[in-house]
Order: C-alpha cells, then structure tokens, then sequence
C-alpha cells in the first residue's frame, strides 16, 4: 500500500506505482514517475521529467531532476532516469540531460550515493557503481560499472572511468581511467590497477595476473602507446578483461588517457 505524508506536495499527475512510502515534506513534480516500492523518506524534492526505479530508497533533503547547471540549457525536455534499487543519501543532487548531450542523465542499478554527491547533465552511471561523499561529476561523464568515486573526488566533463575503477579520496580526475585502474591524487595520476577490488569481485589469479602483466606494457617507457597496445593485444589476445583495456585506450574520446608516474608503471 502506498503511504503519502500529508505534509507532502504530490502533483495530481505524478505517476506513483504500489508500495510507494513519501514521508513529510516533499515536493514530487508533474512529469515524475515512481516505481513500484520507492522510498522517498523526508524534505527531498524530485522534479523534472524524472523516472525513479523500483524499489530505490532517497533520504532526507536531496535535489533529484531539477534543470541542469549549465549555461547552454534552454528548458528543452530532457529527462533523468534512475534505476532500480539504488541508495540516494542526504543532500544528494541530480540534474537532466541537455540537447548538448542527448538529452538524458542516466544512472543504473544497485548504486550507493553517499552524502553530497553530486551527478550533472548527460552522465551516464552504469551499475554498482559508489559514489561517496561530496564526490561529483561534471556533465557528459561516464562511469563503468562496479567504479568507485572517493570521497571529495572531482570528475572533469567528458571523462570516461571504466569499469572497477578506484578513483582515490580527493582527486581530481582530467583524464579517462582504464578499467581495472586505480588513480589518486590532485591531479590524478594511475597508480596501478584496482587489485582490492577484483579479489573482491572474485577475479581468479590468473586473469589479474594477466592484468598486471598487461599494465606494465601498456605502461612502460620504451615506444608509443599505439606499439605497446599492440604488443599487449598479440600477447594477451585471448584475455577479456585486458582486451577490454586495449578497446577503451583505442575508443575515441575528447580527455587523454590518464597516465602513471614512470616509477609506478615499473
């Protein structure tokens, strides 16, 4: 069963699905639609065409689907769509797409938004993905599944992080992350690969064995990066998860490929 504070806004054309809980002070928009078992717990807003996925749980005093912070948008209709089963904690912001960037923000499934974060026009965020306090994105950013953004961590526009990336407490990321890649710093430099992390995902030995052997080619000081990738795909052809390295350095992008100092790629 559905339960609506009475202290709570709900426009009258507002989709709600069953098992909706809205708790006092809210404002739910028009053009908002909420899955079925959403959890909007108190003081948030949601506005905009937004569509908030099942079962997705929004804490106090967050900003969902207000127009987007850029000085380019002009009110065109454009949407922001969350997926299911996700964590929006305190003071949360989310902002729409722009005509600049197709129109639509949008977040997958089983994500954590810690407090503070913030996610700008045209990203996309694949699943699993953790953003923890105060991390932001600026607009067109995309993040792989299984990403982690730390703490207080800044993402430059049109940067792409692939998938298990670590992204360090406090950095400030210019560049596009490998998959697999931890970075850190002021301006973020790799680090080595996220290797916690694939032990916790279960990756088997021999894959990030295979990985690391791929990072220090991909990474050494003799020749250019097109030579070592392709030395790294003849030698590693048959291994997805370094084929899928060599695929994201290849992909065309507008940010460069964030690099490691040359002592951390030995």
């Amino acid at each position: 069963m559905t339960q609506i504070h009475q202290t709570s806004i709900i426009s009258g054309e507002a989709r709600i699905g069953d098992n909706v809980a809205i708790g006092p002070f809210c404002s739910i928009g028009p053009d908002v639609e909420l899955e079925d078992g959403v959890t909007i717990v108190s003081h948030s807003v949601v506005e905009g065409r937004t569509k908030i996925g099942a079962n997705t749980k929004i804490f106090p005093f967050s900003s969902i689907g207000h127009q987007p912070q850029d000085l380019k948008y002009h009110g065109e209709p454009s949407r922001l769509v969350i997926g299911c089963n996700n964590v929006i904690r305190e003071h949360v912001t989310m902002n729409p797409g722009t005509e600049g960037g197709g129109m639509v923000t949008r977040v997958g499934n089983n994500c954590l938004f810690m407090v503070g974060a913030h996610v700008a026009h045209d990203c996309l965020i694949e699943d699993h993905v953790i953003m923890v306090n105060n991390a932001t994105l600026a607009g067109h950013v995309h993040l792989g599944e299984w990403a982690i953004v730390g703490g207080l961590s800044a993402v430059h526009q049109f940067v792409r992080i692939g998938r298990h990336a670590m992204i360090g407490g406090m950095s400030g990321v210019e560049n596009d992350v490998i998959p697999y890649g931890s970075v850190v710093g002021n301006r973020a430099r790799l680090s080595g690969l996220n290797v916690i992390g694939l032990k916790r995902r279960d990756f088997d030995r021999e894959t990030i064995h295979a990985l690391r052997n791929a990072y220090r080619l991909l990474f050494a000081p003799e020749g250019t990066m097109s030579e070592r990738m392709n030395d790294v795909a003849e030698l590693l052809h048959d291994n997805e998860p370094v084929m899928e390295i060599v695929d994201f350095i290849r992909t065309d992008s507008s940010r460069s490929i964030c690099q490691p100092k040359l002592e951390d790629a030995a």
